[in-house]
């Protein structure tokens, strides 16, 4: 029974996450910006968080889920784009420290930058046919990613202080 439960909180997080990532990215601090269909968002903050507090492959899901969704509701070409770009950003991070902000995870946010803005100058270029065109968006990418990691930073910060990623880990196990 012990396992079930344990199960459940994952899944039922792991649905929380995405909830929360694809109202943020779709609806809070929603900028669109170029004639691309593009936006400035700060849901990549919440896949960090994500990154860090659940297991990887709930992470993965959270990731893709939410930001896919929130592309279906706002821009939905960039759906597909979107979920593979947003599993890749979690990559950098690691949950296994005690505390949030380990080396490894105050680096995370600009490795995902530079995967985000790689993936969607990729996916622009293929997209609309030109690989000229995408160069102008780098600076939306560049603003959004770095909003991101600042808010990320600034949560972890917040969180380590009450000690919330033990907390966490002691739901989640």
């Amino acid at each position: 029974m012990e396992n079930r439960n344990m199960a459940t909180s994952k899944l039922v997080t792991t649905g929380l996450f995405a909830a929360m990532i694809t109202i943020m990215t779709a609806y809070i601090f929603h900028i669109p910006y170029g004639a691309n269909g593009g936006y400035v968002h700060f849901g990549d903050a919440l896949i960090y968080l994500g990154a860090v507090f659940l297991p990887r492959p709930y992470a993965l899901a959270a990731a893709a889920i939410g930001g896919g969704m929130a592309d279906i509701l706002t821009a939905p070409m960039w759906a597909p784009a979107s979920i593979i770009i947003k599993m890749l950003i979690v990559l950098p991070f690691t949950g296994k420290e005690s505390q949030i902000l380990c080396p490894r995870n105050v680096a995370a946010p600009f490795l995902a930058a530079v995967i985000s803005a790689a993936g969607y100058y990729l996916a622009e270029g293929i997209l609309f046919g030109s690989f000229m065109a995408p160069l102008a968006s780098l600076l939306g990418s560049v603003v959004q990613s770095g909003g991101s990691a600042v808010i990320f930073l600034a949560l972890a910060a917040a969180l380590d202080k009450v000690h919330m990623k033990n907390r966490a880990q002691q739901m989640l196990r």
